[in-house]
């Protein structure tokens, strides 16, 4: 195929695979089937074959297979282009409304439903830079160096979900957030020095805000409370909470008012043993005037 002259050629698995339905998520299968559903029918309709249409939207014939069989989930670009070649009038188009809402993968977004509700978050990470503080560039880095590896398209959708959750410091009333850090994790430059000091500048720019209390845990501390891992707590407005912890029943989200109160004790044990907010802030600045 040539368009003027010079060769075009069509995204498919190996460039552009599109993103996988996890067929364990019942919601995400029932939207993805249903919207691949109405692009065949509507293909049809036309009287387009498959490998036409997916010339004429820019992708191969098997992308248009799969994403017509509910097997992958469509890019807002393709939703877009197949809106015009078949004249839908914006019908098509409109379905992104929907897609977007299952395109991460299902336990980040019930993560994400439960942080925009929660009028406290309290986080302790020990291992990474937690997620809600990420840059892009680091969360790229971070995620990317997995083993095995993620494939680029996997990589770049676990980013935008990351990404996606941290729209908790745009809310209105914003909730009160917590971070303790390690600062040995804060000294180790992921991604290169140049996605490293994006990261320290973010963090100082979070730091500061007014609902933000940001911890460094100091590499000579003696005495340490979060040996056991990671820890989350979410408060809601009802008086509910759920937390979570590597390192305590089994690593799975509780709700039960005595389990929280362990967590609660360890959590605000830690934040007793880091450095204060003030100290933090001015730690991560010699950090990144060493960078």
């Amino acid at each position: 195929m040539s368009v003027d002259g010079e060769a075009v050629r069509l995204r498919g698995e190996a460039d552009e695979p599109g993103w996988e339905v996890d067929p364990d998520d019942e919601w995400g299968v029932a939207v993805i089937t249903t919207v691949g559903r109405q692009l065949k029918l509507r293909r049809e309709a036309v009287g387009m074959r498959a490998a036409d249409f997916g010339r004429a939207v820019g992708y191969g014939e098997d992308m248009v297979y799969k994403i017509e069989g509910g097997k992958r989930i469509p890019r807002q670009d393709y939703l877009n282009a197949a809106d015009e070649v078949l004249g839908a009038d914006g019908l098509i188009a409109a379905t992104w409304e929907d897609v977007k809402k299952v395109r991460y993968p299902k336990k980040v977004r019930e993560l994400g439903k439960l942080e925009a509700a929660a009028v406290e978050i309290a986080l302790y990470e020990c291992h990474i830079i937690a997620g809600l503080l990420q840059t892009p560039a680091h969360a790229r880095a971070v995620i990317g160096a997995a083993q095995p590896p993620y494939s680029p398209d996997d990589v770049e959708r676990m980013v935008a979900a990351r990404l996606a959750r941290q729209s908790v410091f745009e809310r209105s009333p914003v909730p009160a957030l917590s971070f303790v850090l390690e600062e040995g994790v804060l000294r180790r430059p992921i991604g290169g020095t140049m996605v490293w000091r994006q990261q320290l500048e973010r963090l100082l720019e979070v730091g500061r805000l007014h609902n933000v209390v940001l911890q460094v845990m100091p590499m000579s501390c003696d005495t340490h409370s979060g040996l056991d891992g990671r820890i989350e707590l979410l408060k809601f407005p009802d008086g509910t909470a759920v937390g979570r912890s590597d390192g305590a029943f089994n690593g799975r989200p509780i709700t039960d008012p005595k389990h929280l109160r362990i967590l609660e004790l360890r959590y605000g044990t830690i934040r007793a043993q880091a450095l204060s907010p003030r100290e933090s802030l001015d730690l991560i600045e010699q950090l990144l005037g060493e960078t």
